[in-house]
């Protein structure tokens, strides 16, 4: 007799995971903007847990990149350097060219509608300049590129990257506005004539773009 296989029951998420989760998102939502004293009393208070689990996120958040931990000072949000932008930036173009040349490739009349009103969407959202609208806009829209692609190595990837993009680009939203959702259409155009080699230059100017704006704010 075959033995019945039973898997077992999923676990509630560790609290520090949930206060880690908690306050990436804020740091990436605006919230907690660059250089924010990080109290971890006021935090814990905030957030109804004790300090132990904040004093645990805010280490992991500190190996990561997010946050700077200072002796006799306490935790600050990170600053981005320039370097460290046109780091990240640097994979970003890599691998949205090649999302955007394979969803080129695969794309179906479907996937170009969605795409199309992803785009009418941030577009409403930057003329209105509402802000998180256009940054939420932005990271479905080119997650869509990615799902597209069919490429689940690159999206996982992509994904990877998109949670820092996405901070990084709320400082620039404002400046890339109506520029940004243009330079989407255009994309969208070349995926929907299958013209795989157009769409990955489209795709590195776009990123290119992002990184002078970036680089223009912070002056």
């Amino acid at each position: 007799m075959k033995q019945t296989v039973i898997k077992p029951v999923p676990r509630p998420v560790p609290l520090r995971q949930s206060v880690y989760d908690a306050l990436v998102d804020l740091i990436v939502g605006g919230e907690l903007p660059p250089g924010q004293h990080l109290v971890e009393t006021d935090i814990a208070r905030q957030l109804g847990v004790s300090r132990q689990p904040i004093r645990e996120a805010l280490h992991r958040m500190e190996a990561e990149g997010w946050v700077d931990l200072r002796p006799s000072q306490g935790a600050f949000v990170h600053i981005p350097t320039d370097q460290e932008v046109d780091e990240l930036l640097d994979v970003r173009e890599l691998l949205e060219a090649e999302t955007a040349r394979l969803a080129a490739r695969n794309a179906e009349s479907a996937a170009i509608s969605r795409l199309r009103s992803l785009c009418r969407q941030g577009q409403a959202a930057a003329e209105a300049d509402e802000l998180d609208g256009a940054v939420t806009g932005n990271n479905a829209f080119h997650a869509e590129i990615a799902a597209i692609a069919g490429n689940t190595v690159l999206a996982d990837l992509a994904s990877t990257v998109s949670r820092r993009v996405r901070w990084y680009y709320r400082l620039v939203a404002p400046a890339r506005g109506h520029g940004s959702w243009a330079e989407h259409a255009e994309l969208i155009d070349a995926i929907e004539a299958h013209d795989q080699d157009r769409a990955q230059l489209l795709a590195r100017k776009h990123t290119e773009r992002t990184r002078t704006a970036y680089h223009q704010d912070s002056q």
